[in-house]
């Protein structure tokens, strides 16, 4: 049974990035689903002096200890302004203070939604250029566009059904 880590990267209580790394995760035959919440790691905003003044937080290493129990990790961006939300990248900041191997080369499913029509690509665009960097695996992505219309406890236009399915047999391929 592969153990897959999934989260939607906002802190929205009512996140549809969150609502489809759970869709995404729970497609995945014979696994164990770790759905992480973000608004559970909430940590003081990162910088060289408060990490020299505080250490490396024991959130920080909670965080990581999760990604590091999975076998695959699913993430789902929400687009703020153009990037990552401010709850994701504090995380991502802390969490990058740990040791080099953030992700832990484990495969990797990157997401993205929003109500518009662009579906989160840019921020899609900046985490898979990022993380690829990071991670020596091929990193599987998808966006879905216009969550409200193509979304309804499942992928409901048929065409970015098919596309989302592909994406997600590349993943589960990947974790072997």
């Amino acid at each position: 049974m592969k153990k897959i880590v999934a989260f939607g990267a906002s802190n929205s209580k009512e996140s549809i990035n969150k609502k489809f790394a759970a869709y995404a995760a729970s497609q995945i035959k014979e696994s164990e689903i770790n759905l992480l919440d973000l608004n559970d790691f909430e940590m003081p905003i990162f910088s060289i002096e408060r990490e020299n003044e505080i250490g490396f937080p024991t959130l920080a290493q909670k965080f990581r200890d999760q990604l590091n129990t999975a076998d695959g990790i699913i993430i789902s961006f929400a687009e703020h302004n153009g990037a990552y939300s401010t709850a994701f990248k504090n995380i991502f900041d802390w969490i990058s203070r740990g040791g080099p191997n953030i992700w832990g080369n484990k495969p990797m499913f990157l997401l993205s939604t929003s109500p518009g029509g662009m579906g989160g690509k840019t921020v899609l665009e900046i985490a898979v250029g990022k993380i690829s960097r990071m991670n020596e695996n091929e990193i599987v992505h998808f966006s879905l566009p216009n969550f409200d219309e193509n979304f309804d406890n499942q992928i409901t236009d048929s065409k970015l059904n098919e596309e989302f399915n592909l994406k997600l047999s590349e993943f589960t391929s990947n974790l072997g």
